[in-house]
């Protein structure tokens, strides 16, 4: 019995080592994919619809990035802009970490990237190494809020990590910035990404109360849509207003798209307004933003 015991074991840490090999040799597989294809630049193909926006959040970390180079290669086949919903990074948000985990997958689209920034981001101080990292297209590094448009659409791209930029409540300098935003661009159809949601059935972060005025401005402005990362899955509610409630004729769509190869997390119970959820799957969300939908 006891030999038996002794073999079955061997076999289990046999078994385990194959396993952790490999997990290394598909590690190492990705990383060598990225680097020739970062090294070659990667075009988006030729396009002449509608605008398209596609992105996700919750990326890149080293030393795994088959997930981060799965999304990646759907990004190098599909035009358009893309955006991101923070925790681009991991661990830190350090610079070397942008340039060799992010920027070899992601990274090839950074030219047409329009990024958020997360909270791993500002592990690195006031997140020098992410704002260094995109330049301009990261909005001020005082800041790091900004908008754009898209044809119609009107794009806004908010900072969650409140306590870097003065707050998010009514009366702060981002909340003020946001209505003035809006005021200033009343657009037919209005969409904002930032990376802490307000409303997530994920068991890890769930629900951020500290986003609720900034989803009031919107509401106020009947934006149509916003977009969020930080639980690590994917999840679609129903049109719904600030405190929840559904609203079909006009609340906001919100999806939490946290889907962009960092590890998966499961969820808690899911909300009364979630319509839709997936946690064992890696993607990225792609619009298509028509004039009127």
């Amino acid at each position: 019995m006891r030999k038996t015991i002794v073999v079955l074991a061997a076999l289990v840490a046999v078994g385990f080592a194959i396993y952790g090999w490999r997990r290394y040799e598909n590690r190492q597989r990705a990383r060598r994919e990225a680097l020739q294809l970062a090294s070659q630049g990667v075009a988006p193909p030729p396009y002449s619809g509608d605008p398209i926006l596609v992105g996700a959040g919750d990326i890149a970390g080293c030393p795994d990035l088959i997930g981060a180079e799965a999304t990646a290669k759907l990004l190098d086949s599909i035009p358009g802009t893309v955006f991101t919903t923070g925790d681009n990074a991991y661990e830190e948000g350090t610079a070397q970490q942008f340039h060799d985990c992010y920027g070899i997958t992601w990274g090839r689209h950074k030219a047409r990237t329009r990024p958020a920034p997360g909270n791993h981001e500002f592990h690195s101080g006031a997140a020098t190494p992410y704002f260094d990292y995109f330049g301009a297209n990261a909005g001020d590094p005082a800041r790091g809020y900004y908008s754009y448009d898209l044809a119609a659409w009107h794009i806004v791209v908010l900072n969650s990590e409140c306590d870097q930029v003065g707050g998010c409540q009514t009366g702060s300098s981002q909340e003020m910035w946001l209505r003035q935003d809006l005021q200033a661009h009343p657009a037919a159809c209005t969409l904002a990404y930032w990376h802490k949601p307000l409303f997530s059935s994920g068991a890890k972060h769930g629900n951020d109360a500290g986003m609720k005025d900034f989803w009031k401005d919107l509401y106020d402005a009947k934006a149509a849509l916003v977009i969020n990362g930080h639980d690590h899955d994917y999840e679609r509610f129903a049109p719904q207003d600030p405190e929840g409630r559904p609203d079909p004729a006009r609340g906001i769509r919100e999806i939490v798209a946290g889907t962009g190869g960092k590890g998966h997390r499961p969820f808690a119970a899911p909300l009364p307004t979630s319509e839709i959820r997936n946690d064992d799957a890696f993607g990225v969300l792609k619009l298509v933003l028509h004039a009127k939908s």
